[in-house]
């Protein structure tokens, strides 16, 4: 499953209508209507704001509107762009500045398609990863090797302090996260204070 990797932005003129669509990463259906808000109000002069997200592991959370727009002609349309892309916990809108010149249902259907079409392929995309938090207590010699192994299973460290042992406090993803515990085991012979938590989130 695919999740964006940073926004993108596209524009498309149609008979003198200018649509403007964005992508943008979103976690929640609550997320989605936020930002939608905040689009609102960063174009006040529009005369559609049409939107649709996905979101969820499952991409089981989705939603559109067409702001006005002949009924599905505009959301819907963005919506089944999105379903054909796999990807997940995303939202995209399309501003629409009308030109003066009515584009009818087929015309409106065609150019927000390709306004989706065109905004999602100037987006950079990044696998979803769910990820355990680790908190590692080490001997100093072992810190090095301790620090080898979590980079080679691309866990990232978010903490770190030097007492008595050296301490270590990071995420690791999911996947990895038995033969993780395994390689620590193995590398300290028993010796390192290892807790992996049962919490998982997304990255």
């Amino acid at each position: 499953m695919l999740i964006p990797d940073g926004t993108s932005r596209f524009e498309l003129i149609i008979k003198r209508s200018r649509f403007i669509a964005e992508a943008v990463s979103v976690r929640s259906p609550d997320d989605a209507r936020m930002l939608l808000k905040e689009k609102r109000l960063e174009h006040p002069d529009a005369n559609h704001v049409v939107h649709a997200f996905i979101v969820g592991e499952q991409r089981q959370f989705m939603g559109l509107s067409d702001d006005g727009e002949p009924s599905g002609t505009s959301g819907k349309p963005v919506l089944e762009v999105l379903k054909g892309r796999g990807i997940t916990n995303i939202m995209l809108t399309v501003v629409r500045y009308f030109g003066g010149t009515k584009l009818g249902t087929g015309g409106l259907v065609k150019a927000y398609s390709e306004a989706a079409k065109g905004v999602l392929e100037h987006l950079s995309v990044k696998e979803l990863v769910k990820y355990k938090r680790f908190e590692c207590r080490i001997e100093y010699s072992l810190y090095e090797p301790l620090k080898k192994v979590i980079l080679g299973f691309n866990g990232k460290i978010d903490d770190e302090r030097f007492e008595t042992d050296v301490f270590i406090q990071g995420i690791i993803p999911l996947r990895s996260s038995e033969s993780f515990k395994h390689q620590i085991v193995e590398i300290s012979m028993g010796q390192a204070a290892l807790t992996i938590s049962e919490d998982m989130f997304q990255a």
